[in-house]
């Protein structure tokens, strides 16, 4: 039997349920209103401890370092292998090298597969591998279901092991950095980062220089070679292993792909670029007359993950950075000069990193903008943290570091960097137990001690006409920074 409803009907239906809706939904909004609270009076429970997830660490016969960590939550396994190369040792007068040959490795194909047979492979599979050279390591990566894990492993294996570096795609290869090349002006934060790392290290420095056309045009499929021989050996690679899996088999995967791979007797760890500050002090520029608004970076020379002070900075980041922080409640807030403003004291694993302020403002408030900026620094000297501050600053840092380890692969990714930059496996727990005791003095003294606003580098990207006062408000004399870029080819202005 059907019951029908007139549309009439209906729509009293409807109007009356509408209104119960309403109603229920007031009443809620009434009693959230009436029992909300301002965000610091709500009582937050402890933050649990952070515990390791079981795994295995072994080495094989022919030296590589390995880790496995199971965890069968779902049936994925993920693999990563980090090697010790980097852009940092590639040529001075071939930069981009390092990267090519990340990039190459994989889509070159390997002597058993071409690239579109690896690529046919993975599809199907839903799977994937691939590698990368950065500044100072090299990755290679797979990730598939756990019923593929076997073969996609082997896949994984031949490109780490016999990669081919195809002529054709190392030309597409250079096709695309080149594009990449042409198209490096077209942001100007990217232009910022890329010119105050000049500044701070220096314009040859490893850690600054950029690729150009005659760099790239100095590569060829021999260098890739060669660079890849130099530092791929099992000797000189971490592999770490985690997903749904079980140990003893992957133990014996590993063993069957990788086992009798040859150890080079002669690998050395690479002796690290020497880095000293460039610039100290002084106000430089680039000029971007399509610009509405400045890009503003200050910063000096900064410092490394193992220093005795590394976990009092990071609380010191905190008491600058974020809602609540000196620089939002100030510069942000209170001031409106700024879009986006932070100031952060940002090591390094084993060179110096660079201690670093900035933010996106109003052309015409470029100048203030820099001036808050830089009495904000000063007043981290002079100016104690406030119980208030000091706790928000500690609580934050604390949380954000819980994050790190929300799945295994996240915290077997730290314990193979810490290996990998010969830190200690429990530098974790030491640096969350320093920063639960930083006090308010820890953050004046690293303040007054790692700061130094006497020598800050001063960098805007923006439009010069439109900043008004100008920037001889800051020094003298501003230097202009030209960013042309040399050798730019006709076909690729478009």
């Amino acid at each position: 039997m059907q019951f029908k409803i007139s549309n009439g009907k209906r729509l009293i239906y409807v109007l009356m349920f509408a209104f119960a809706f309403l109603l229920l939904t007031f009443d809620f909004s009434l009693a959230a209103t009436a029992a909300a609270k301002h965000y610091t009076d709500l009582q937050l429970p402890a933050l649990p401890a952070i515990k390791l997830p079981k795994y295995e660490r072994f080495v094989l016969q022919n030296g590589m370092v390995v880790y496995l960590l199971e965890d069968h939550e779902l049936p994925l396994v993920s693999g990563t292998a980090l090697v010790r190369t980097g852009s940092r040792w590639e040529p001075a007068e071939k930069v981009g090298l390092a990267g090519l040959t990340g990039t190459v490795m994989r889509t070159g194909g390997t002597k058993k597969h071409s690239a579109d047979e690896l690529n046919e492979m993975l599809e199907q599979r839903a799977a994937s591998v691939e590698t990368s050279i950065n500044e100072a390591t090299g990755n290679a990566d797979f990730e598939a279901l756990s019923e593929d894990v076997e073969t996609v492993f082997g896949l994984f294996a031949e490109v780490l092991r016999e990669p081919v570096f195809a002529q054709e795609k190392l030309d597409l290869a250079k096709t695309q950095v080149k594009g990449g090349i042409n198209r490096r002006n077209d942001d100007p934060n990217a232009i910022a980062s890329r010119e105050f790392k000049k500044l701070i290290y220096g314009q040859e420095s490893p850690y600054a220089r950029t690729v150009e056309y005659e760099t790239l045009d100095r590569i060829n499929r021999d260098d890739l070679v060669k660079f890849y021989q130099q530092y791929f050996h099992p000797n000189n690679i971490i592999l770490g292993v985690v997903g749904d899996f079980d140990s003893k088999k992957m133990r014996s995967l590993i063993q069957s792909k990788l086992g009798n791979w040859q150890r080079n007797p002669k690998m050395t760890k690479p002796q690290l670029p020497e880095v000293s500050a460039a610039k100290v002090g002084g106000v430089f520029f680039v000029n971007q007359p399509q610009l509405t608004q400045s890009s503003v970076l200050l910063g000096h020379l900064g410092g490394k993950f193992d220093s005795p002070d590394y976990a009092a900075l990071d609380v010191l980041n905190g008491v600058l950075n974020g809602f609540g922080g000196r620089l939002f409640n100030e510069v942000r807030s209170r001031q409106g000069l700024a879009y986006s403003v932070y100031g952060q004291w940002s090591p390094r694993f084993d060179y110096p990193g660079i201690f670093l302020a900035g933010g996106q403002t109003r052309s015409d408030a470029t100048v203030q903008f820099v001036k808050s900026l830089q009495a904000e620094i000063k007043r981290t000297q002079a100016q104690p943290v406030t119980a208030k501050e000091l706790a928000f600053a500690k609580e934050s840092t604390l949380n954000s570091f819980v994050f790190n380890f929300q799945d295994p692969s996240q915290t077997l990714s730290r314990l193979m960097r810490y290996e990998y930059y010969g830190y200690p496996s429990d530098f974790l727990f030491r640096y969350q137990k320093a920063v639960a005791a930083t006090t308010a003095a820890d953050v004046q003294r690293v303040a007054k001690q790692y700061l130094k606003p006497e020598n800050l580098v001063t960098l805007v990207v923006g439009n010069q006409t439109t900043i008004q006062p100008p920037l001889t408000g800051l020094a003298k004399q501003v230097m202009p920074i030209d960013v042309t870029i040399p050798g730019i080819q006709p076909q690729a202005q478009n």
